[in-house]
Protein backbone atom coordinates (compact mmCIF):
# COMPACT_ATOMS: atom_id res chain seq x y z
CA UNK A 1 0.00 0.00 0.00
CA UNK A 2 1.37 3.58 -0.46
CA UNK A 3 2.81 5.02 1.70
CA UNK A 4 0.71 8.42 1.41
CA UNK A 5 -2.23 6.60 2.26
CA UNK A 6 -1.08 5.71 5.41
CA UNK A 7 -2.47 9.15 7.09
CA UNK A 8 -5.80 9.14 5.74
CA UNK A 9 -6.35 5.68 6.62
CA UNK A 10 -5.49 6.65 9.98
CA UNK A 11 -7.67 9.86 10.13
CA UNK A 12 -10.76 7.61 8.67
CA UNK A 13 -10.13 4.85 11.83
CA UNK A 14 -9.81 7.84 14.13
CA UNK A 15 -12.94 9.08 13.42
CA UNK A 16 -14.89 5.73 14.79
CA UNK A 17 -12.83 5.76 17.78
CA UNK A 18 -13.28 4.51 20.97
CA UNK A 19 -14.84 1.64 19.03
CA UNK A 20 -17.31 1.20 22.52
CA UNK A 21 -19.01 4.15 21.81
CA UNK A 22 -19.52 3.38 17.86
CA UNK A 23 -20.50 -0.14 18.34
CA UNK A 24 -24.54 0.76 19.06
CA UNK A 25 -24.38 3.52 16.59
CA UNK A 26 -23.79 1.03 13.97
CA UNK A 27 -25.80 -1.30 15.51
CA UNK A 28 -28.65 1.34 15.18
CA UNK A 29 -27.80 1.46 11.03
CA UNK A 30 -27.75 -2.24 10.84
CA UNK A 31 -31.00 -3.04 12.06
CA UNK A 32 -32.84 0.14 9.95
CA UNK A 33 -31.50 -1.42 7.06
CA UNK A 34 -32.42 -4.99 7.59
CA UNK A 35 -35.90 -3.62 8.28
CA UNK A 36 -36.02 -2.15 5.20
CA UNK A 37 -34.18 -5.19 3.79
CA UNK A 38 -36.87 -7.94 4.92
CA UNK A 39 -39.80 -5.26 4.96
CA UNK A 40 -40.41 -5.43 8.65
CA UNK A 41 -42.07 -2.28 9.65
CA UNK A 42 -43.76 -3.27 12.23
CA UNK A 43 -40.82 -4.58 14.07
CA UNK A 44 -39.37 -1.15 12.62
CA UNK A 45 -41.67 1.23 14.12
CA UNK A 46 -40.95 -0.36 17.96
CA UNK A 47 -37.03 -1.24 17.33
CA UNK A 48 -36.22 2.16 15.86
CA UNK A 49 -36.84 4.64 18.45
CA UNK A 50 -36.15 1.92 21.45
CA UNK A 51 -32.63 1.39 19.59
CA UNK A 52 -31.86 5.16 18.97
CA UNK A 53 -33.34 5.74 22.77
CA UNK A 54 -30.75 3.00 24.62
CA UNK A 55 -28.02 4.02 22.51
CA UNK A 56 -28.18 7.94 23.83
CA UNK A 57 -28.37 6.83 27.01
CA UNK A 58 -24.98 4.84 26.63
CA UNK A 59 -23.71 7.76 24.72
CA UNK A 60 -25.02 10.11 26.94
CA UNK A 61 -23.46 8.90 30.31
CA UNK A 62 -19.87 7.44 28.73
CA UNK A 63 -19.25 9.19 25.57
CA UNK A 64 -21.33 12.50 26.07
CA UNK A 65 -19.66 14.44 23.43
CA UNK A 66 -20.49 11.91 20.68
CA UNK A 67 -24.37 12.14 22.45
CA UNK A 68 -24.49 15.56 21.19
CA UNK A 69 -23.40 14.35 17.28
CA UNK A 70 -25.70 11.47 17.53
CA UNK A 71 -28.69 13.55 18.99
CA UNK A 72 -28.48 15.96 16.13
CA UNK A 73 -27.88 13.10 13.47
CA UNK A 74 -31.28 11.21 15.00
CA UNK A 75 -33.42 14.77 14.39
CA UNK A 76 -31.98 14.98 11.02
CA UNK A 77 -32.70 11.57 9.79
CA UNK A 78 -36.06 10.20 11.60
CA UNK A 79 -38.61 11.61 9.09
CA UNK A 80 -36.66 9.81 6.34
CA UNK A 81 -36.80 6.62 8.17
CA UNK A 82 -40.30 6.97 8.78
CA UNK A 83 -41.07 7.94 5.51
CA UNK A 84 -39.47 5.21 4.08
CA UNK A 85 -41.45 2.98 6.59
CA UNK A 86 -44.59 3.84 5.34
CA UNK A 87 -43.83 3.29 1.97
CA UNK A 88 -43.16 -0.56 2.82
CA UNK A 89 -45.85 -0.89 5.62
CA UNK A 90 -49.14 1.35 5.22
CA UNK A 91 -49.47 5.25 6.09
CA UNK A 92 -49.38 5.11 9.82
CA UNK A 93 -50.70 8.35 11.75
CA UNK A 94 -49.40 9.18 14.64
CA UNK A 95 -46.08 7.33 14.33
CA UNK A 96 -43.82 5.82 16.91
CA UNK A 97 -40.57 6.79 14.55
CA UNK A 98 -41.38 10.61 15.52
CA UNK A 99 -41.13 9.82 19.17
CA UNK A 100 -37.29 9.12 18.40
CA UNK A 101 -35.78 12.70 18.34
CA UNK A 102 -37.41 13.76 21.46
CA UNK A 103 -36.38 10.85 23.39
CA UNK A 104 -33.09 11.23 22.35
CA UNK A 105 -33.28 14.80 23.38
CA UNK A 106 -35.35 13.86 26.90
CA UNK A 107 -32.39 12.20 28.28
CA UNK A 108 -30.74 16.23 29.04
CA UNK A 109 -33.62 16.11 31.97
CA UNK A 110 -30.87 14.26 33.99
CA UNK A 111 -28.31 17.11 33.33
CA UNK A 112 -31.19 19.55 34.57
CA UNK A 113 -31.95 17.58 37.97
CA UNK A 114 -28.50 17.46 38.36
CA UNK A 115 -26.92 20.49 37.85
CA UNK A 116 -29.73 22.95 38.39
CA UNK A 117 -29.20 23.46 42.09
CA UNK A 118 -25.85 24.82 41.31
CA UNK A 119 -26.68 26.27 38.12
CA UNK A 120 -29.82 28.71 39.30
CA UNK A 121 -27.37 30.83 40.48
CA UNK A 122 -25.07 31.32 37.83
CA UNK A 123 -27.13 32.39 34.99
CA UNK A 124 -29.47 28.90 35.09
CA UNK A 125 -32.55 31.08 36.22
CA UNK A 126 -34.00 31.96 32.57
CA UNK A 127 -33.84 28.00 31.99
CA UNK A 128 -36.12 27.34 34.62
CA UNK A 129 -38.61 30.10 34.17
CA UNK A 130 -39.07 28.94 30.73
CA UNK A 131 -39.49 25.49 32.39
CA UNK A 132 -42.08 26.40 34.71
CA UNK A 133 -43.97 28.11 31.95
CA UNK A 134 -43.90 24.82 30.34
CA UNK A 135 -45.20 23.21 33.00
CA UNK A 136 -48.14 25.59 34.01
CA UNK A 137 -49.27 24.82 30.20
CA UNK A 138 -48.85 21.23 30.63
CA UNK A 139 -51.54 21.33 34.39
CA UNK A 140 -53.95 23.73 32.13
CA UNK A 141 -53.76 21.17 29.27
CA UNK A 142 -54.86 18.38 31.28
CA UNK A 143 -57.19 20.01 33.35
CA UNK A 144 -59.23 21.54 29.95
CA UNK A 145 -58.32 18.45 28.00
CA UNK A 146 -57.02 15.17 29.03
CA UNK A 147 -53.95 13.72 30.73
CA UNK A 148 -52.49 12.24 27.36
CA UNK A 149 -53.49 15.11 25.13
CA UNK A 150 -50.61 17.26 25.75
CA UNK A 151 -48.01 14.53 26.30
CA UNK A 152 -46.92 14.99 23.15
CA UNK A 153 -46.80 18.91 22.55
CA UNK A 154 -45.41 18.57 26.09
CA UNK A 155 -41.98 17.25 24.26
CA UNK A 156 -42.44 19.73 21.52
CA UNK A 157 -42.52 22.65 24.36
CA UNK A 158 -39.57 21.05 27.17
CA UNK A 159 -36.92 18.81 25.07
CA UNK A 160 -35.47 22.28 23.46
CA UNK A 161 -34.97 23.79 26.65
CA UNK A 162 -33.52 20.89 28.35
CA UNK A 163 -30.89 20.38 25.46
CA UNK A 164 -30.02 23.72 25.48
CA UNK A 165 -29.13 23.74 29.18
CA UNK A 166 -27.59 21.01 28.95
CA UNK A 167 -24.97 22.89 26.41
CA UNK A 168 -24.90 25.76 28.93
CA UNK A 169 -23.98 24.35 32.24
CA UNK A 170 -21.19 22.42 30.16
CA UNK A 171 -19.71 24.92 29.13
CA UNK A 172 -15.93 23.45 30.37
CA UNK A 173 -16.18 21.27 27.78
CA UNK A 174 -17.13 23.92 24.98
CA UNK A 175 -14.01 23.29 22.50
CA UNK A 176 -15.05 19.90 22.19
CA UNK A 177 -18.81 20.69 21.60
CA UNK A 178 -17.48 23.04 19.05
CA UNK A 179 -16.23 21.11 17.29
CA UNK A 180 -18.53 17.94 17.25
CA UNK A 181 -21.16 20.57 16.27
CA UNK A 182 -19.48 22.21 13.63
CA UNK A 183 -18.84 19.08 12.15
CA UNK A 184 -22.29 17.29 12.11
CA UNK A 185 -23.77 20.53 10.47
CA UNK A 186 -20.92 20.29 7.73
CA UNK A 187 -21.30 16.91 6.59
CA UNK A 188 -25.31 17.38 7.92
CA UNK A 189 -25.59 20.36 4.52
CA UNK A 190 -24.23 18.20 2.53
CA UNK A 191 -25.75 14.98 2.94
CA UNK A 192 -29.27 16.75 3.63
CA UNK A 193 -28.44 19.04 0.81
CA UNK A 194 -27.53 16.51 -1.46
CA UNK A 195 -31.00 14.43 -0.92
CA UNK A 196 -32.83 17.44 -1.15
CA UNK A 197 -31.84 18.38 -5.06
CA UNK A 198 -32.49 14.47 -5.90
CA UNK A 199 -35.84 14.86 -4.21
CA UNK A 200 -36.52 17.93 -5.97
CA UNK A 201 -35.35 16.49 -9.39
CA UNK A 202 -36.59 13.06 -8.89
CA UNK A 203 -39.45 12.68 -6.65
CA UNK A 204 -38.65 9.50 -4.82
CA UNK A 205 -41.30 7.18 -3.90
CA UNK A 206 -41.41 7.22 -0.42
CA UNK A 207 -41.52 11.14 -0.45
CA UNK A 208 -44.57 11.52 -2.98
CA UNK A 209 -46.50 8.66 -0.66
CA UNK A 210 -46.12 11.35 2.26
CA UNK A 211 -46.94 14.15 0.20
CA UNK A 212 -50.64 12.31 -1.21
CA UNK A 213 -51.58 11.11 2.54
CA UNK A 214 -50.69 15.55 3.20
CA UNK A 215 -54.45 17.27 4.06
CA UNK A 216 -52.12 20.33 2.73
CA UNK A 217 -50.27 21.35 -1.49
CA UNK A 218 -48.10 23.63 1.31
CA UNK A 219 -45.00 21.46 0.94
CA UNK A 220 -45.67 20.96 -2.83
CA UNK A 221 -46.88 18.51 -5.35
CA UNK A 222 -45.74 14.71 -5.35
CA UNK A 223 -44.31 14.61 -8.55
CA UNK A 224 -40.26 15.98 -9.94
CA UNK A 225 -39.96 19.52 -10.27
CA UNK A 226 -42.94 19.95 -7.84
CA UNK A 227 -41.88 19.66 -4.46
CA UNK A 228 -41.18 21.81 -2.03
CA UNK A 229 -37.97 20.49 -1.09
CA UNK A 230 -38.16 19.20 2.70
CA UNK A 231 -34.81 16.41 2.30
CA UNK A 232 -34.68 14.21 4.83
CA UNK A 233 -36.81 16.44 7.24
CA UNK A 234 -40.57 16.08 8.06
CA UNK A 235 -41.66 19.31 6.46
CA UNK A 236 -40.00 22.33 4.74
CA UNK A 237 -39.91 24.76 7.40
CA UNK A 238 -37.78 23.00 9.76
CA UNK A 239 -35.61 21.43 7.53
CA UNK A 240 -35.18 25.59 5.74
CA UNK A 241 -34.23 26.07 9.52
CA UNK A 242 -31.39 23.44 10.06
CA UNK A 243 -29.73 24.42 6.83
CA UNK A 244 -30.07 28.07 7.55
CA UNK A 245 -27.90 26.99 10.70
CA UNK A 246 -26.03 24.92 8.92
CA UNK A 247 -25.28 27.43 6.22
CA UNK A 248 -24.12 29.77 8.96
CA UNK A 249 -21.91 27.48 10.61
CA UNK A 250 -19.94 27.10 6.94
CA UNK A 251 -18.60 30.60 7.32
CA UNK A 252 -17.13 29.58 10.57
CA UNK A 253 -15.26 26.60 9.41
CA UNK A 254 -11.87 26.62 7.45
CA UNK A 255 -11.85 23.18 5.42
CA UNK A 256 -12.35 22.75 2.00
CA UNK A 257 -14.95 20.54 2.44
CA UNK A 258 -17.23 23.49 3.07
CA UNK A 259 -17.44 24.82 -0.38
CA UNK A 260 -18.62 21.57 -1.46
CA UNK A 261 -21.48 21.52 1.24
CA UNK A 262 -22.22 25.15 0.58
CA UNK A 263 -22.99 24.31 -3.39
CA UNK A 264 -25.85 21.94 -2.69
CA UNK A 265 -26.63 23.48 0.34
CA UNK A 266 -27.82 26.52 -0.84
CA UNK A 267 -29.62 25.28 -3.45
CA UNK A 268 -31.63 22.82 -1.12
CA UNK A 269 -31.97 26.06 0.65
CA UNK A 270 -33.47 27.69 -2.29
CA UNK A 271 -35.56 25.35 -3.02
CA UNK A 272 -37.72 25.12 0.20
CA UNK A 273 -39.25 28.29 -0.90
CA UNK A 274 -39.16 28.91 2.50
CA UNK A 275 -39.13 32.38 2.82
CA UNK A 276 -38.97 33.23 6.83
CA UNK A 277 -35.95 31.15 7.06
CA UNK A 278 -34.22 33.04 3.98
CA UNK A 279 -35.06 36.20 6.38
CA UNK A 280 -33.76 34.47 9.00
CA UNK A 281 -30.77 33.36 7.89
CA UNK A 282 -29.96 37.06 6.63
CA UNK A 283 -30.80 38.57 10.24
CA UNK A 284 -28.05 36.02 11.73
CA UNK A 285 -25.71 37.32 8.86
CA UNK A 286 -26.40 40.82 10.35
CA UNK A 287 -25.56 39.55 13.59
CA UNK A 288 -22.53 37.51 12.87
CA UNK A 289 -20.52 39.86 10.25
CA UNK A 290 -19.89 42.69 12.87
CA UNK A 291 -19.14 40.26 15.66
CA UNK A 292 -16.39 39.33 14.11
CA UNK A 293 -12.67 40.82 13.97
CA UNK A 294 -11.60 42.62 10.69
CA UNK A 295 -9.11 39.85 9.82
CA UNK A 296 -12.64 37.15 10.16
CA UNK A 297 -14.41 39.72 8.63
CA UNK A 298 -12.20 40.02 5.28
CA UNK A 299 -11.66 36.38 5.27
CA UNK A 300 -16.03 36.10 5.43
CA UNK A 301 -16.18 37.94 2.44
CA UNK A 302 -13.97 36.03 0.74
CA UNK A 303 -15.89 33.01 1.85
CA UNK A 304 -18.84 34.97 0.40
CA UNK A 305 -17.71 36.04 -2.81
CA UNK A 306 -16.43 32.46 -3.79
CA UNK A 307 -19.81 30.67 -2.14
CA UNK A 308 -21.86 32.83 -4.42
CA UNK A 309 -19.80 32.08 -7.26
CA UNK A 310 -20.53 28.06 -6.73
CA UNK A 311 -24.25 28.50 -6.22
CA UNK A 312 -25.33 31.10 -8.43
CA UNK A 313 -25.07 29.37 -11.68
CA UNK A 314 -26.99 26.56 -10.11
CA UNK A 315 -29.71 28.96 -9.64
CA UNK A 316 -29.52 30.15 -13.12
CA UNK A 317 -30.17 26.93 -15.09
CA UNK A 318 -33.29 25.36 -15.57
CA UNK A 319 -34.76 23.41 -13.50
CA UNK A 320 -34.30 25.63 -10.53
CA UNK A 321 -34.34 28.70 -11.82
CA UNK A 322 -37.93 29.88 -12.45
CA UNK A 323 -39.11 28.25 -9.27
CA UNK A 324 -36.15 30.42 -7.33
CA UNK A 325 -36.28 33.92 -8.75
CA UNK A 326 -40.20 34.13 -9.02
CA UNK A 327 -40.12 33.12 -4.77
CA UNK A 328 -37.97 35.84 -4.52
CA UNK A 329 -39.64 38.23 -6.16
CA UNK A 330 -42.65 37.96 -4.41
CA UNK A 331 -40.46 39.50 -1.57
CA UNK A 332 -40.31 42.60 -3.25
CA UNK A 333 -44.41 42.57 -3.70
CA UNK A 334 -45.90 41.32 -0.78
CA UNK A 335 -49.07 42.98 -1.49
CA UNK A 336 -49.83 40.41 -3.93
CA UNK A 337 -48.82 37.72 -2.23
CA UNK A 338 -51.16 35.36 -1.39
CA UNK A 339 -49.36 33.38 1.76
CA UNK A 340 -48.51 37.33 3.25
CA UNK A 341 -52.38 38.28 2.78
CA UNK A 342 -53.82 35.19 4.22
CA UNK A 343 -51.63 35.38 7.13
CA UNK A 344 -52.24 39.06 7.44
CA UNK A 345 -56.00 37.82 8.10
CA UNK A 346 -55.30 35.51 10.08
CA UNK A 347 -53.77 37.63 12.61
CA UNK A 348 -56.15 40.00 12.16
CA UNK A 349 -58.69 37.51 13.36
CA UNK A 350 -56.54 35.65 15.93
CA UNK A 351 -54.41 38.53 17.90
CA UNK A 352 -57.61 39.85 19.40
CA UNK A 353 -58.69 36.52 20.95
CA UNK A 354 -55.21 35.54 21.84
CA UNK A 355 -54.38 38.90 23.86
CA UNK A 356 -57.79 38.03 25.66
CA UNK A 357 -56.60 34.51 26.67
CA UNK A 358 -55.36 35.22 30.40
CA UNK A 359 -54.99 31.62 31.70
CA UNK A 360 -54.67 29.65 27.95
CA UNK A 361 -55.96 26.62 26.36
CA UNK A 362 -52.71 24.48 27.60
CA UNK A 363 -51.03 22.49 25.76
CA UNK A 364 -52.89 20.83 23.41
CA UNK A 365 -55.10 23.48 22.59
CA UNK A 366 -55.08 25.40 19.06
CA UNK A 367 -54.67 28.34 17.12
CA UNK A 368 -58.65 29.94 16.43
CA UNK A 369 -57.60 31.19 13.16
CA UNK A 370 -58.97 29.81 9.74
CA UNK A 371 -56.34 31.24 7.75
CA UNK A 372 -53.33 30.29 9.78
CA UNK A 373 -51.91 26.99 10.19
CA UNK A 374 -51.22 25.13 13.22
CA UNK A 375 -47.39 26.33 13.16
CA UNK A 376 -47.49 29.81 11.49
CA UNK A 377 -46.90 31.93 14.63
CA UNK A 378 -44.63 30.99 17.73
CA UNK A 379 -46.38 34.21 19.36
CA UNK A 380 -50.03 33.00 19.41
CA UNK A 381 -48.85 29.65 19.80
CA UNK A 382 -47.60 31.46 23.62
CA UNK A 383 -50.58 33.35 23.55
CA UNK A 384 -53.52 30.88 22.80
CA UNK A 385 -51.80 27.85 24.70
CA UNK A 386 -50.13 29.48 27.88
CA UNK A 387 -51.78 32.59 28.40
CA UNK A 388 -50.31 35.22 29.93
CA UNK A 389 -49.75 33.58 33.25
CA UNK A 390 -47.40 31.32 31.13
CA UNK A 391 -46.18 33.64 28.19
CA UNK A 392 -44.49 36.03 30.73
CA UNK A 393 -42.24 33.78 32.06
CA UNK A 394 -42.30 31.91 29.33
CA UNK A 395 -41.07 34.66 27.42
CA UNK A 396 -39.09 36.48 29.80
CA UNK A 397 -36.71 33.88 30.86
CA UNK A 398 -35.88 33.63 26.84
CA UNK A 399 -35.43 37.05 26.17
CA UNK A 400 -33.19 37.17 29.39
CA UNK A 401 -30.92 34.75 27.65
CA UNK A 402 -31.02 36.36 23.91
CA UNK A 403 -29.88 39.53 25.76
CA UNK A 404 -27.32 38.14 27.70
CA UNK A 405 -25.86 37.01 24.29
CA UNK A 406 -25.65 40.73 23.33
CA UNK A 407 -22.87 41.35 25.04
CA UNK A 408 -19.48 41.12 23.54
CA UNK A 409 -18.21 37.08 23.63
CA UNK A 410 -14.69 36.97 25.22
CA UNK A 411 -12.41 35.69 22.37
CA UNK A 412 -13.12 37.44 19.27
CA UNK A 413 -11.12 34.72 17.20
CA UNK A 414 -13.53 32.31 17.49
CA UNK A 415 -16.17 32.73 14.57
CA UNK A 416 -18.04 29.76 16.05
CA UNK A 417 -19.58 31.27 19.23
CA UNK A 418 -20.44 34.44 16.89
CA UNK A 419 -22.26 32.08 14.52
CA UNK A 420 -23.76 30.38 17.19
CA UNK A 421 -25.28 33.47 18.45
CA UNK A 422 -25.94 34.82 15.27
CA UNK A 423 -28.09 31.42 14.47
CA UNK A 424 -30.13 31.90 17.96
CA UNK A 425 -31.01 35.63 17.47
CA UNK A 426 -31.82 34.61 13.67
CA UNK A 427 -34.10 31.97 14.35
CA UNK A 428 -35.66 33.75 17.40
CA UNK A 429 -36.89 36.85 14.98
CA UNK A 430 -39.14 33.97 12.89
CA UNK A 431 -41.45 33.84 16.10
CA UNK A 432 -43.62 35.68 14.57
CA UNK A 433 -43.69 33.59 11.25
CA UNK A 434 -43.15 30.45 12.74
CA UNK A 435 -43.27 28.76 15.91
CA UNK A 436 -39.57 29.24 16.41
CA UNK A 437 -39.51 27.61 20.33
CA UNK A 438 -40.78 23.90 19.33
CA UNK A 439 -39.23 20.91 17.72
CA UNK A 440 -36.98 21.40 15.68
CA UNK A 441 -37.00 24.96 15.46
CA UNK A 442 -36.65 24.54 19.44
CA UNK A 443 -33.55 22.54 19.01
CA UNK A 444 -31.97 25.02 16.75
CA UNK A 445 -33.05 27.88 18.79
CA UNK A 446 -32.25 26.58 22.23
CA UNK A 447 -29.40 24.70 21.32
CA UNK A 448 -27.59 27.38 19.21
CA UNK A 449 -28.67 30.07 22.48
CA UNK A 450 -26.82 27.33 25.30
CA UNK A 451 -23.66 26.72 23.23
CA UNK A 452 -23.23 30.36 22.67
CA UNK A 453 -23.84 30.80 26.41
CA UNK A 454 -21.34 28.38 27.24
CA UNK A 455 -18.51 29.59 25.04
CA UNK A 456 -19.29 33.34 26.70
CA UNK A 457 -19.01 31.58 30.30
CA UNK A 458 -15.46 30.02 28.59
CA UNK A 459 -13.93 32.69 27.45
CA UNK A 460 -14.87 34.63 30.54
CA UNK A 461 -13.24 31.95 32.87
CA UNK A 462 -10.06 31.50 30.73
CA UNK A 463 -10.08 35.37 30.72
CA UNK A 464 -10.38 35.30 35.03
CA UNK A 465 -7.77 32.47 35.39
CA UNK A 466 -4.98 34.36 33.25
CA UNK A 467 -5.80 37.45 35.20
CA UNK A 468 -5.76 35.39 38.23
CA UNK A 469 -2.26 34.23 37.07
CA UNK A 470 -0.93 37.32 36.43
CA UNK A 471 -1.87 38.91 39.40
CA UNK A 472 -0.36 36.09 41.45
CA UNK A 473 3.35 36.43 39.62
CA UNK A 474 2.60 40.35 39.99
CA UNK A 475 2.76 39.28 44.10
CA UNK A 476 5.40 37.08 43.51
CA UNK A 477 7.72 39.21 41.86
CA UNK A 478 6.84 42.08 44.28
CA UNK A 479 7.77 40.07 47.27
CA UNK A 480 10.88 38.84 45.75
CA UNK A 481 12.06 42.60 44.46
CA UNK A 482 11.20 43.45 48.01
Amino acid sequence: MPASRLPALKSFALMFKPVLAWIPIFTVILLTLLCFVAKAVVILRIAYPVACFMTAVWLYFRYPILYLGFNWWVWFLTPFVRRVGDLQGGWLDPNPIMLTPFLTALITLVTFVQYFPKAYHRGGLPFLMAIVAVIYGLLVGISNWSLIQPLVPLLNWLTPILFGFHLFVHWRQYPLYRRVTQRVFLWGVAVMGFYGIVQYLFAPAWDRFWLMNQETQVFGIPEPLGIRVFSTMNSTQPFACVMAAGLVLLFSDRGGARFLAAGVGYLSFLLTLARSSWLGWVVSLAFFIPSLKQRLQIRLVLTVFVMTILVLPLTAIDPFADVINSRLQSLFDIGNDVSFNARSVGYNQALGLALNEVVGQGLGGVIISESLGPNDSGILSLLFLLGWFGTLPYLGGLLVLLLSLTRKIEGGDDPFAAASRAIALGTFAQIGLNESMLGVFGMVLWGFLGIALAAQRYYWYQRQTQSDSIEELHETLSVANY
